[in-house]
């Protein structure tokens, strides 16, 4: 089977923790080797942000890299994309016409306008991840949310346009389902982790000189990640320290807005000699560093999933987490960590003070996470994710005639046909 993984901003090349790469990026590069390993031949899909990159990367066996030309060779912030869809869309058309995938799995919601643009013409079925949904973003985030205008009335159209939506939550299906979407025409399908990376055995990271317990948070350095949550938490705790993996390169984080932000609270904290902003770090090098941790945090204000926390799971560290979104659905609060509210530096600072000053409730939190990480092994997620695309390629692509679209203005090629019912 051929395979087609959409993903326009989130490449699975790409360095972890800057503005737009995180938890899509890891999920796509791990899909596409999962699907890989059932014997498919897969190739990602996603733009090129640097004239130095070549048109095709071998990403492993039975894995391509495709670098699409849409829009300048220069990195862009993915919330000014939806411009270069269409030159996106034409570029895959011209590809699949002469090397048609039997199936395309498109990743976030420009990605999916672009896929289908080109898989209509083509009659390639189709599947959208969405990875967040606009309509939660825009009710958490507000005026602080610089999403495209058109992108919840996109979202909406492409839920009943594509073949099969592939949510990550039950959380998402439901809100889908709210939004008039059928949920015969949804599968839930949560993002994996890699159980021979992340694991509780291997080099781990050195520990603190003084004999600190140890908190790690690895975010992409934006404000609704709430690090700022938890620097505020550990400050107040003497016994503690606290390493932050993501953003720009160290020596970049004073020139980083975000950064310049947190690492203000930290000098005002008095507590700069037990926290530290690592900046980019090879996502190679996350397992040690989760390895080395008492406790993973993860508080963000929203998450459409929370990747960080099962990967710490699966290393058999305790996670504090906000109860939002995924992150409500993969830990267990009380067995594998502890969920607080988010935007409560106060909740998060009791929570690692209850796992870090009891050894054995910490121990047995660590045993439990490795049982619940098992669930989200890429073996399980990548055979779930290809009986979707069986079920796919058996139906064929659906014809999509009802009505007309209210977002075909956004694609000049006119092939935005309208919502099936």
């Amino acid at each position: 089977m051929k395979i087609s993984l959409v993903s326009e901003h989130a490449s699975p090349l790409a360095l972890l923790g800057g503005v737009d790469a995180g938890g899509q990026n890891v999920h796509v590069a791990a899909l596409a080797h999962g699907l890989a390993d059932l014997g498919a031949d897969v190739t990602v899909h996603t733009r090129r942000d640097d004239p130095a990159l070549d048109r095709t990367v071998t990403f492993g066996d039975r894995v391509t890299v495709d670098h699409v030309s849409a829009g300048p060779a220069e990195p862009i912030p993915k919330d000014e994309l939806l411009q270069y869809m269409p030159a996106f869309a034409d570029d895959l058309e011209q590809r699949w016409r002469h090397d048609p995938p039997d199936v395309v799995h498109a990743h976030f919601w420009m990605s999916g306008l672009a896929a289908a643009a080109a898989a209509d013409r083509l009659g390639i079925p189709i599947a959208l991840t969405y990875h967040a949904l606009g309509a939660d973003k825009r009710h958490h985030q507000g005026a602080a949310d610089t999403s495209p205008d058109e992108r919840i009335e996109v979202e909406r159209w492409l839920a009943g346009h594509v073949d099969r939506v592939i949510a990550t939550t039950a959380e998402e299906c439901r809100t889908l389902v709210e939004q008039g979407v059928s949920a015969r025409r949804i599968t839930v399908v949560p993002c994996g982790v890699d159980l021979d990376r992340f694991d509780p055995d291997g080099d781990r990271r050195p520990p603190s000189q003084d004999g600190r317990k140890r908190v790690v948070c690895v975010s992409r350095l934006v404000p609704r990640k709430g690090l700022g949550d938890v620097v505020r938490a550990v400050a107040d705790l003497d016994d503690v320290e606290l390493l932050v993996a993501g953003g720009p390169p160290a020596a970049m984080l004073s020139d980083h807005p975000y950064a310049a932000e947190l690492l203000d609270i930290i000098e005002r904290s008095r507590a700069a000699d037990r926290i530290q902003l690592l900046g980019a770090v090879d996502h190679g090098s996350i397992p040690a560093l989760m390895r080395s941790a008492d406790v993973v945090c993860c508080t963000p204000w929203y998450e459409p999933f929370g990747l960080v926390a099962v990967e710490a799971m699966a290393c058999g560290v305790p996670v504090v987490a906000t109860a939002v979104g995924g992150l409500a659905e993969t830990v267990v609060d009380g067995e594998t960590g502890i969920l607080v509210p988010p935007r409560r530096p106060s909740s998060i600072r009791a929570a690692i003070a209850a796992i870090t000053s009891r050894r054995a409730r910490a121990s047995a939190m660590s045993q439990a996470s490795l049982q619940r990480a098992r669930l989200y092994g890429w073996d399980e997620i990548a055979q779930r994710t290809w009986r979707v695309a069986e079920q796919l390629v058996a139906q064929g692509r659906q014809d999509s005639t009802a009505g007309t679209s209210p977002v075909a203005g956004l694609m000049s090629s006119g092939s935005m046909r309208g919502a099936r019912p």
